[in-house]
Formats: structure tokens, sequence, C-alpha cells
């Protein structure tokens, strides 16, 4: 069989914590800088950054256009803290003129957590990925105000914050799996590129 050929969308964030991981779950991983990268793909990680900035660079690199087009295919995609933002259908305090990708029907809030320095852990219980909690590492983490009709909650904390969502084959979380070395969410995203492509 096969490896699994994904990308990782490389124009700003933690990129190489991403590829570092995908790699360790034995997947090719190609950075997508380009629409001809994107293409060679069967699946895009959307890592955390600055949703804004990615925003804008993906409309800059001719990315915007092929990325929603991919999702509206049903491309397998996973995105973490600003690629939750850029996953969601709403945002409530986007800047001015930011757009998303779309493709959850949810509302996200940006920097719902506060500043870096309010970053924190959390032991999250979340049904899909098995019994074992999720230790979840939040930096500057969207918060999901609204889960819409199409859209699933996979996990919230105890205040009742949803913090990780999917739709299809697309799955967005609040958090940083790649820095606390949580692979489950990976993985769940691995199996849905290779059920899609085998």
């Amino acid at each position: 069989m096969s490896r699994s050929r994904v990308g990782v969308l490389a124009l700003q964030g933690d990129v190489r914590e991403h590829v570092a991981l995908l790699q360790r779950l034995d997947a090719e991983v190609v950075p997508v800088r380009r629409p001809e990268q994107f293409a060679a793909v069967d699946g895009l990680v959307i890592p955390g950054g600055e949703s804004s900035v990615i925003d804008k660079l993906s409309r800059i690199f001719g990315l915007r256009a092929p990325i929603r087009d991919a999702i509206a295919e049903g491309m397998p995609m996973l995105g973490t803290c600003a690629g939750l933002i850029m996953l969601a259908d709403t945002i409530t305090d986007a800047i001015d003129g930011q757009q998303t990708f779309g493709g959850i029907d949810v509302v996200v809030r940006r920097n719902a957590f506060g500043r870096q320095v309010e970053s924190f852990e959390a032991s999250l219980d979340v049904p899909a990925l098995g019994a074992e909690p999720v230790r979840a590492t939040f930096i500057r983490g969207p918060v999901v105000e609204t889960v819409g009709p199409d859209a699933t909650a996979l996990a919230a904390l105890d205040d009742g914050r949803v913090v990780a969502v999917e739709q299809g084959n697309l799955l967005g979380i609040s958090f940083h799996p790649e820095i606390s070395g949580e692979t489950r969410f990976h993985q769940r995203f691995l199996d849905r590129v290779g059920g899609r492509s085998g």
C-alpha cells in the first residue's frame, strides 16, 4: 500500500512541527506554497499562525481558489488553531477584509483565550478518538461560538466552549497537537486521506 501524500500549507505558522508529526505517522509530506504543489497532494493540513496573514498570502500565491475548490470536492483537511479559523464559514471578529476558505458550518472567534502569555494546557475528552483524554495546548487559540447543523462538535472545555469540530472530511481544532505530541487528530486526518485515495 502506498503512503499517503499530504501537504502542509507552508505560507506562515508552525509548519515544521506538522511536517515532523506527519512523517512520524509515515506520511509523505509536501510543504505547499504554490498551486502546483497543492495539486500533487491528497490532503492538506492548515497550521497555526496568524489567520489574517494566511488568508492574505493564500490569495497572493494563488492558493485560495484551488483550496476552496478542493474543499467543495471533499479533500480531507485538518486545521489547527489559525487553521480552524480558515476552515470556518464565519469569523465573528475578523479584521477588515479578512476571508476564510470555509467548509465547516461554525462561527469562530479569533484569539478567544487572550494573549500568548495566557497560553494553557487542558485535558479533553474526545470520544471520537477513544477513551484516553487528549492533552491539548492552547496558544492564542480560537473558540467555536456556534456549531451549525452540518458540523459536529468533537470536544469542549469544562465550561462548555467547543474546541474541536468536524464536517465531512474537514477537521478543525483550537489547539496544537503537533506541539504536545498528540497524534490521534493527524491519524484521523490520514485515515480519511487513505480512505479517499485508496
